[in-house]
């Protein structure tokens, strides 16, 4: 097992059993969902679940507008407005295998389109974990939109 190269301040741990079309659940019960494949995929696409395209979509989001709030306090701003979406595409690749290509879309009305578009690179090649981890490894587009 390999060395964390960060000192972490907190962990979260989730079991999957039966993979895409199982159940995945956090070892605190704060997740708990169902999976199947989606039609488009080939897969059943049972009502009433989710996929991990999904999860990470809303985990991404989540955690590059909390980014995008730390960088704006760091610079005694606030961007209380701010709305972050993020499209999670998955499909096959290039040599093989599936990979997965993200389009963020980051609107922060409360400032002119120049200033929201330094915050929001900074957030991502400076703060977002997400960012850090994806940085080189996927399909990546960045829209910005400001007052």
């Amino acid at each position: 097992m390999a060395a964390y190269t960060i000192k972490p301040l907190v962990t979260a741990t989730a079991v999957n059993t039966g993979g895409r079309n199982g159940h995945s659940e956090t070892t605190d019960h704060s997740v708990s969902v169902n999976l199947s494949v989606r039609k488009e995929m080939g897969g059943p696409g049972l009502p009433d679940t989710t996929t991990p395209e999904h999860l990470f979509a809303a985990g991404y989001a989540a955690c590059f507008s909390g980014a995008l709030e730390f960088v704006a306090g760091q610079h005694k701003k606030k961007v209380t407005g701010a709305v972050v979406t993020c499209h999670t595409s998955v499909g096959p690749r290039e040599g093989g295998g599936f990979g997965i290509a993200v389009r963020m879309h980051v609107r922060v009305p409360e400032f002119p389109a120049a200033e929201a578009r330094a915050l929001v690179e900074e957030a991502h090649a400076k703060v977002c974990p997400y960012s850090h981890a994806t940085r080189g490894n996927i399909d990546f587009s960045l829209e910005i939109e400001g007052a």
